[in-house]
């Protein structure tokens, strides 16, 4: 029976949409889900600020009368400007291995840009850089980050077969926790500290309040991140719709600052004892038991992993060795917690200043994910 696709109208699609990963991936040891509400909210133009921004299409697959893919196109018009291209972008992209269905989940997508007057497809892409990116494409068996979707091997032989070629990668570490903080670190922290007159600055929930310390954050973000693949600079409203996603849910004791004598932000780094076994656990559902075993996690008996989602430098300060104020912070927080390890985010495999900073501590590599593209 031929593929069948229909674009997600009702709030019962969307639901479909969501929950279709679960299936695919049941009994898949690596897999991780994302927070099925989160994901929901992520893919509702009524709550997803970044829709105003975007043109966007949900397309589910059936075959045999059964869910077998879903793909959302999307066409981000911030990041069409700012990179000077005509693109519309494929992600949320899951598919049983049947090339028929990741064919017609792309000539949906390829059909919706088309309409709209573009000229080449890209993704696994979001709406932002906070959505997921990227398709495994090496590291096949080792768990997910919570942060980072996993995809099953197959995925990358599809969309070559469709045409798509390598447009960018990313690289994953898992960096181990040393048994104290190195000494050269420490040595690092107090003479940078002194050169540049920086400080550490650990901030409340008070802090975020009454400063507006969200702002800073991801204005720092904006700056440190601008040049970097497809980056799309977030806007004032985007921006305060993840401060209240995403600072209300870190322990803001493994958030660290680094400013400056007049208290501007210039480095920072954002971690959070991981929760991919205890996602995986739930299944994504907060309810009703999923939000404990998610606290537990975040709060109380921490899993050996920690992710770290961000880590940023203003370009001003970049290659100044600043990062090593943050990391005489960091390490004393990770040994006490009784960590193991930290998941490195997903770091461009062209962005060495990022990856020199791994070179002093023992690590491992976990995994490469990449973007595919091609013209339309």
């Amino acid at each position: 029976m031929s593929v069948s696709i229909k674009t997600v109208c009702s709030r019962g699609e969307l639901k479909t949409f969501v929950k279709f990963p679960l299936e695919l991936y049941k009994g898949c040891p690596y897999y991780v889900p994302g927070l099925y509400l989160d994901e929901i909210a992520s893919l509702s133009e009524d709550k997803n600020p970044m829709a105003k921004y975007c043109q966007s299409a949900k397309f589910l697959a059936y075959k045999d009368g059964k869910v077998v893919g879903r793909v959302a196109a999307i066409i981000n018009t911030i990041a069409n400007k700012n990179w000077n291209h005509q693109e519309v972008r494929f992600g949320w992209i899951d598919f049983i291995d049947d090339k028929e269905v990741s064919k017609a989940l792309l000539e949906a997508v390829i059909a919706f840009g088309k309409e709209h007057g573009m000229t080449s497809v890209s993704g696994p892409l979001g709406f932002t850089d906070f959505d997921n990116e990227g398709c495994v494409v090496e590291g096949f068996d080792d768990i997910s980050s919570f942060a980072l979707r996993y995809n099953y091997p197959y995925y990358a032989e599809h969309f070559e077969a469709l045409g798509l070629a390598k447009a960018n990668d990313w690289l994953e570490y898992r960096i181990f926790v040393p048994e104290t903080v190195p000494e050269k670190v420490t040595r690092a922290a107090a003479l940078i500290s002194d050169r540049y007159n920086l400080h550490v600055r650990k901030i409340t929930r008070k802090d975020v309040k009454r400063e507006n310390y969200g702002r800073k954050l991801f204005d720092l973000v904006n700056r440190t991140y601008s040049e970097l693949f497809d980056f799309t600079v977030l806007p004032p409203d985007v921006i305060d719709h993840y401060v209240e996603l995403y600072l209300g849910l870190l322990d803001l004791k493994f958030v660290t600052m680094v400013e400056d004598a007049d208290g501007k932000l210039v480095a920072m780094a954002v971690t959070m004892p991981s929760i991919a076994h205890a996602a995986k656990k739930c299944k994504g559902y907060l309810f009703p038991f999923g939000w404990w075993y998610l606290l537990k996690s975040m709060y109380f008996k921490y899993e050996d992993g920690l992710e770290l989602l961000l880590i940023a430098v203003d370009p001003e300060y970049r290659n100044r060795g600043v990062h090593a104020l943050l990391f005489n912070e960091i390490i004393p927080n990770l040994i006490e917690g009784g960590f193991k390890y930290g998941e490195s985010n997903a770091e461009m495999e062209s962005n060495n200043a990022v990856q020199n900073i791994w070179n002093g501590y023992q690590k491992e590599f976990k995994r490469r994910r990449r973007v595919f593209s091609k013209q339309i």
